[in-house]
């Protein structure tokens, strides 16, 4: 029996065009049994069943509080998460969601090219890429750099493209261990061409096998 994904890409904000694509790509990793909702009450059931729950996009306030406090019993108790690209601008007015996910979002510059900088290529979601990997996508800025707190992957290049606004460090993508729960972000994914992309897919695929305990 697959072990199971709850990918939730419940929006209160902004939507991403691309999430039907997003989460085509999820189901065609065939790696997971992967139930999709957009309900909030499906996150106030037991979630134990999970090997890892996935925002996928989402943005705004998305949680009922019976939600917010089943999510952190959750990830707590040793269950997986992992956030997507938007899943930063989600819960601003959840404190708990901020220490979850590692740092909130807090702008970005035109979509375009740049260069994404892999620190760490020891992870399931990294150990595909090469040093400097070349994208397109939003270069998300985030209201705190995560440094220090969790585990620096990917970081983004600010001298290759325009309108960056963290400076020289300038953390991407990232994993760590929240209380006996793991935690996988990417700030990357905001085109529906993303899914597409095969090295973007593994570096889906690794960071989802970590976060739900499928891989070192």
């Amino acid at each position: 029996m697959a072990p199971r994904l709850l990918v939730f890409t419940r929006t209160t904000d902004y939507r991403h065009d691309s999430i039907p694509a997003a989460v085509a790509a999820v189901r065609a990793l065939g790696a997971y049994d992967v139930d999709h909702t957009e309900d909030p009450v499906a996150l106030e059931a037991p979630l134990a069943g999970y090997a890892a729950v996935v925002f996928l996009s989402t943005s705004g306030e998305v949680l009922t509080p019976a939600g917010r406090e089943r999510l952190a019993e959750y990830v707590e108790a040793g269950g997986g998460f992992a956030g997507v690209h938007a899943a930063a601008c989600t819960e601003y007015e959840w404190p708990y969601y901020e220490r979850l996910l590692g740092a909130r979002f807090d702008r970005h510059p035109a979509f375009q090219p740049g260069r994404a900088l892999v620190e760490d290529r020891a992870h399931p979601a990294t150990r595909h890429l090469p040093a400097v990997w070349e994208f397109t996508d939003e270069w998300y800025d985030f209201r705190t750099n995560p440094r220090g707190t969790v585990r620096v992957l990917v970081s983004a290049d600010e001298s290759s493209y325009e309108g960056g606004g963290m400076g020289a460090d300038h953390p991407l993508a990232w994993c760590h261990n929240r209380g006996a729960g793991r935690v996988f972000y990417t700030a990357l994914g905001h085109a529906a061409e993303a899914y597409a992309d095969p090295a973007f897919r593994e570096h889906l695929r690794g960071g989802l096998a970590w976060a739900a305990r499928l891989t070192e």
